[in-house]
């Protein structure tokens, strides 16, 4: 795969999560590789702005700036370089040889770690309750999360359960009927709506390993070198069983082969695909968890039975589901006659992510009345009304979309779950 492709694959990701600073750095450096030293710079100047002491892109920074003749700002970063190396040095020396960092696993958790000053573009992850060791290039995070704080979302729940939970929790009754853990889940829905949030929730509940792997895990800008990553994470999950392998965003690995125009994005689902067959190896008690926001760009080679061989919808949430979104987002603030119920009403068709929206608008509207008036008030029910009116859902684009595919490309029923919930809500 051409460097080109790679950053344009990674820019598509980042998208979906922009403040996903090791993705960002990592795109930093393909790109300051190219020379476009211009956007090389306006991507280092991002994470500077959240991590002003993370060496790397200080490093890229100043290179940037250096080769766009912008000499003020190349000085300026090479003094801070060498102020943080001075001040890293010291600290090496009084430090304890055996400290070890350990990053969080959830967005809002802060990590005051040298580390999370410095991050590396690997986040690649696993999760071994058996056996608390760092595992070759992946780091253990504890899951402060279960299936119990996840609301609604019953029937992924179930699937999640029938198909790996019980089954492992239940190993004489596993062995009995000789139930394998082989094969994978594909989670499928609009963006915002907790597909990964259950992966993390699922993790909570495993006593086995928990691999969660991003694009910027696999691919490289090296020919041949994204297979090799794709390989050792299927050893280490096998060698790790029982495991579950979470893949998120997999349509960008497992694109349709037809749609790509490169041989090395190719080599990548032919390699994904031989390793989820197990050739040569043996992926007994491995089970694949994928999600993703367009299943109709997903090889179809990738949903035969032994790969992707169950496909469940995770639809937006429910009102009571949204109750407990808007009680969780408002737990620590001050609120005022409050009916959620009649809030959650109103978000219908909203998202996970949308709902969360709402609560910070609502913040929003109090906060800028209690400066403005001088008076410090609480949240009340004309701070959502005036959210609600500014807030769209925005399932709806995905849902158009999803009509489409559903209507007239519903090859063996694999959107009927789809198809019943249009239907139902008059999409």
């Amino acid at each position: 795969m051409s460097t080109d492709s790679i950053i344009n694959t990674l820019l598509i990701a980042l998208e979906q999560n922009p403040d996903d600073l090791g993705m960002r750095q990592h795109i930093a450096e393909l790109i300051l590789a190219t020379n476009d030293f211009e956007t090389a710079a306006s991507h280092y100047e991002i994470i500077l702005q959240k991590q002003p002491a993370n060496l790397i892109a200080l490093k890229g920074a100043a290179e940037s700036a250096s080769q766009l003749g912008d000499d003020v700002k190349a000085t300026g970063y090479q003094q801070l370089i060498s102020a943080l190396e001075n001040s890293n040095s010291e600290h090496s020396v009084a430090a304890p040889s055996n400290i070890s960092s350990i990053s969080a696993s959830s967005e809002n958790t802060e990590n005051n770690s040298e580390q999370n000053k410095n991050p590396q573009p690997t986040k690649l992850k696993a999760v071994d309750d058996s056996e608390n060791v760092t595992v070759g290039p992946w780091e253990n995070f504890d899951a402060p999360i279960t299936l119990e704080d996840v609301g609604g979302m019953e029937s992924v729940k179930k699937r999640l359960n029938m198909a790996f939970l019980a089954p492992l929790k239940n190993p004489d009754m596993m062995k009995m009927y000789g139930k394998s853990l082989k094969g994978g889940l594909l989670l499928y829905g609009p963006p915002g709506c907790g597909k990964t949030f259950i992966a993390r929730a699922l993790a909570g509940e495993l006593g086995a390993t928990f691999m969660s792997i991003g694009l910027s895990d696999v691919l490289d800008m090296w020919l041949g070198e994204s297979e090799k990553k794709l390989h050792e994470i299927f050893e280490t999950a096998r060698r790790k069983a029982p495991a579950v392998l979470f893949f998120d965003e997999i349509d960008a690995l497992g694109q349709k082969r037809s749609q790509m125009k490169n041989s090395g994005g190719r080599n990548i689902v032919n390699q994904l695909l031989a390793e989820m067959d197990s050739v040569g190896n043996d992926n007994k008690n491995v089970f694949i968890l994928g999600a993703t926001n367009h299943p109709w760009d997903v090889d179809t080679a990738l949903r035969r039975p032994g790969r992707f061989d169950r496909i469940t919808l995770v639809l937006p949430p429910d009102a009571e589901a949204r109750i407990k979104i808007l009680e969780y987002h408002l737990r620590d603030r001050p609120v005022e006659d409050l009916n959620l119920q009649q809030i959650a009403l109103k978000a219908d068709q909203f998202s996970g992510a949308d709902v969360a929206h709402l609560c910070e608008t609502a913040v929003e509207y109090a906060m800028h009345d209690s400066i403005e008036t001088g008076k410090v008030r609480p949240i009340n029910m004309g701070d959502f009304d005036k959210a609600l009116k500014e807030i769209q859902p925005s399932t709806r684009p995905w849902f158009e979309t999803a009509k489409n595919y559903a209507m007239f490309a519903n090859e063996g029923g694999v959107y009927d779950e789809l198809l019943e919930y249009l239907q139902a809500q008059k999409i």
